[in-house]
């Protein structure tokens, strides 16, 4: 970097000997130096070796941390600041580079150690200017600090590593899949053709061949649904629909579908589950997520044994899913496996139960889209228990009232008896709407009387929307009128109350609807 040999340093308003004039290099120097994260240097008498002057323009500081004077006293000048491995390197090409009369030009890049200590990436371009017989008169380089691009670059060299992971990924995932698309077939075509052309079958086989072909057409249903879902979410064509979910009702509700395949095994399930928990969750997808998982733990638990799902608190953003068997346990080779779309296998249950070997491929990617985690601990004959959290829906009040001195005296009464809820104002119906699209508040509390969209307007926007659908309402208007009460009556809305409203009265009416 400007380093061709010992040198001598001179400031910009002394310099000598160069064939560009003084005031031309200066020029040069302070052009260079508008340019951000650039500097510009000049080496001159290079026959001579005492006399030698290395020129830095300003910006050398910024970008190496160094002055131009404290480059010229270090021992070997900018060189000291490159590593020995990639300096010797370096001088080998410039060597070259030297010795050859037809080259005009170098571009060098390397690492430098800044005076801070950190690394940076450095790009120099060196001009020579040779004589008629092609021996160097000077030299002059303009330095780059290119971390920039190298971050690009790296990032892009990264991107590229993914992509062709991930397509050697799927190239194995289709193998697979397009193998356990077929088997079943086998056993359904089989058992079906028995069923047409033997009338000799007994009411007992054809009983069992049909419940064959009834469990592999289900299994083959189950594994094209989630592969389809799998699919959707890849390609980010399934868009997840955030709404705020109970977690107990939640988790009952999952039970209940699977209560039948407990029942069969004689396996009880234990539910603890904090009842004042809510998520902010696609309650399909983490449905799936619950059932595959509860699904899985009762397909590998034997008789009579007990399975544990809990919920609670994991920190200040997130709920954790435990769900806990006492069963077969995984064994150690399928661990690492486990989540893998192009290692998929099935194991069969402790009663024989199949399954499709995707389920859990697709819980992570469902859990990981809800900017959660899952993970898991097992012994084999000793059992399992799968972990995954999904954000918390933090507590929230949405008032909507335009008239200031009303809103005033709401937040005052809000922020005294529910510090507990983030409380969010809006002026109008449509502002209040754009916040329930994105996130799900608690309670609304809403004035009848507003511009641009009234209390039953915005009631009724809400009410339209599935996910946005059971979230509590308390209407406040100025007067007592029966019709319109009765028209808030009809969307549901049980929670009037007539201005001016007393703060104890306001007050139990929002605990009340907060549960």
């Amino acid at each position: 970097m400007g380093s061709t040999g010992n040198t001598k340093n001179k400031d910009e308003s002394k310099l000598q000997g160069s064939n560009l004039s003084s005031m031309t290099e200066r020029q040069l120097s302070r052009i260079i130096d508008n340019l951000d994260g650039e500097f510009f240097w000049s080496s001159t008498d290079p026959k001579n070796k005492k006399s030698r002057e290395i020129f830095y323009s300003s910006n050398v500081k910024k970008i190496t941390g160094y002055s131009g004077e404290d480059l010229n006293s270090l021992s070997e000048g900018g060189w000291s600041l490159i590593s020995e491995e990639e300096r010797l390197k370096i001088k080998k090409k410039f060597e070259s580079f030297k010795k050859d009369s037809s080259r005009k030009s170098i571009t060098f890049i390397y690492r430098l150690t800044q005076k801070n200590g950190k690394a940076a990436w450095i790009k120099e371009s060196i001009t020579a200017e040779r004589d008629h017989n092609g021996k160097i008169k000077n030299y002059y380089g303009i330095v780059s600090n290119i971390n920039d691009q190298k971050d690009i670059e790296e990032k892009l060299r990264k991107s590229e590593e993914d992509l062709r992971l991930i397509n050697a990924s799927k190239d194995k995932f289709i193998s697979i899949l397009s193998h356990d698309l077929r088997a079943p077939f086998t056993s359904i075509l089989g058992f079906s053709e028995i069923l047409l052309n033997d009338p000799e079958l007994s009411e007992a086989e054809r009983q069992e061949y049909l419940n064959y072909i009834h469990q592999s057409s289900q299994n083959q249903l189950q594994l094209i649904n989630y592969l389809l879902d799998w699919s959707k979410l890849q390609t980010g064509k399934l868009t997840i629909q955030l709404q705020r979910i109970h977690v107990h009702s939640l988790i009952h509700s999952c039970v209940s579908s699977l209560t039948g395949n407990a029942i069969r095994k004689n396996i009880e399930i234990s539910v603890n589950a904090n009842h004042t928990l809510f998520v902010e969750a696609d309650q399909r997808l983490l449905t799936q997520v619950i059932t595959n998982l509860l699904s899985n733990a009762i397909k590998f638990s034997n008789e009579y044994k007990t399975i544990d799902l809990f919920a609670d608190l994991f920190n200040n953003d997130f709920i954790e899913f435990v769900v806990r068997d006492k069963g077969m346990g995984i064994p150690e080779p399928n661990k690492s496996n486990l989540f893998k779309i192009d290692k998929i296998f099935s194991t069969e249950g402790t009663k024989g139960e199949k399954g499709t070997g995707l389920g859990l491929s697709l819980a992570k990617e469902i859990v990981e889209k809800h900017n959660g985690q899952i993970w898991f601990y097992s012994q084999k004959d000793e059992g399992s228990e799968f972990h995954f959290t999904i954000p918390i829906s933090k507590n929230t009040i949405l008032l909507v009232e335009d008239n200031k001195k009303e809103r005033d005296k709401y937040e005052q009464l809000i922020k005294e008896n529910f510090p507990a809820f983030d409380l969010v104002i809006t002026e109008n119906g449509y502002e209040a709407l754009n916040f329930i699209l994105k996130k799900a508040p608690s309670l609304i509390i809403t004035d009848d009387d507003m511009p641009l969209m009234s209390g039953i307007q915005l009631i009724q926007s809400v009410k339209n929307i599935e996910r946005t659908r059971s979230i509590p309402f308390i209407a406040m208007i100025s007067k007592c009128d029966e019709v319109r009460m009765k028209d808030y009556e009809k969307l549901g809305i049980t929670e009037i109350l007539q201005k001016p409203i007393p703060g104890e009265q306001f007050c139990k009416k929002v605990q009340l609807n907060l549960g």
